[in-house]
């Protein structure tokens, strides 16, 4: 979050149509970089709004809604009308869908030359209209470990990161030549970049920051675990020397069963070690 005061977009307008996810988490993003954003949704709503409607509360904080039937013409003139005084249009839909409602790049560009577009899908390049979700794409890395889902929707968060990325690339190449640009968000992509420690396999089972360095692990505790992390050698060093042990997997196991979890928590923050107790998402 930028700090009270700090709006280096203030004066910026965005128009987004992007629903589900990415979209609205990017122009969140945006809206808190102080961006102006009027959020255009169809007239059933963005289905994050049925899923979790506090969630899509707090993305939508501090901007403009409007309902348009996109379908219509009046409402899509309204929308043009919109645009007409954006810098920034962000999407989400794919590029048949797109072109159907007049809202591809070509198009848009012939009317408002200087307006930048960011066009968030889910696969790149020509695979842009296959279907899938959040779940299909990290399942096509290698981040889905069957038969559980996800804790976490990684490919449409990073993604919304990238399109804030790519909306402040053409709005800086827009600033230099005068002229609005296209970027491309392929949520695959995204997912594809964060499963890279576990493609390298850093952090695979096993993997030394998936389990192999005793520094870098989860222990049981006596009251649910607790998550170490001293990679640096001071801090493996610092850790070892507070608790009395070897920097061994069992040594480490057998001293952090003495205590809770939040017992070990206090006590790491006493001494400067990177130890926390796990929690449950939420708490």
């Amino acid at each position: 979050m930028t700090s009270s005061g700090d709006a280096p977009l203030q004066g910026t307008r965005v128009v987004s149509v992007a629903v589900n996810l990415p979209g609205p988490a990017a122009a969140a993003r945006l809206t808190s970089l102080g961006a102006q954003v009027t959020t255009v949704l169809p007239p059933g709503g963005d289905p994050l709004d049925h899923y979790h409607p506090d969630w899509f509360a707090d993305l939508h904080r501090d901007q403009q809604l409007v309902t348009l039937d996109l379908k219509q013409e009046a409402d899509r003139d309204r929308l043009d009308a919109l645009l007409a005084g954006a810098d920034v249009l962000l999407t989400s839909s794919r590029p048949s869908a797109l072109r159907r409602l007049g809202l591809d790049f070509g198009t848009l560009h012939a009317r408002h030359p200087g307006l930048c577009q960011v066009d968030v899908v889910g696969s790149p390049g020509e695979r842009a209209e296959l279907p899938g979700h959040d779940l299909t794409y990290q399942a096509a890395v290698g981040l889905v470990r069957p038969p559980d889902v996800p804790p976490t929707l990684v490919a449409d968060l990073v993604g919304a990161e990238r399109a804030v990325g790519e909306a402040l690339a053409a709005l800086l190449r827009g600033g230099r030549t005068g002229e609005g640009s296209r970027r491309e968000v392929a949520l695959e992509d995204a997912a594809r970049t964060m499963a890279e420690p576990a493609v390298r396999g850093l952090t695979a089972p096993g993997g030394l920051l998936g389990g192999g360095l005793p520094g870098y692990a989860v222990y049981p505790a006596a009251e649910g675990h607790v998550a170490l992390a001293a990679l640096e050698p001071h801090f493996l060093r610092r850790t070892v020397e507070a608790l009395g042990v070897e920097a061994t997997h069992e040594a480490f196991a057998e001293v952090f069963g003495g205590r809770t979890a939040r017992e070990w928590e206090t006590w790491a923050s006493e001494r400067d070690v990177p130890l926390v107790a796990v929690r449950e998402a939420g708490t």
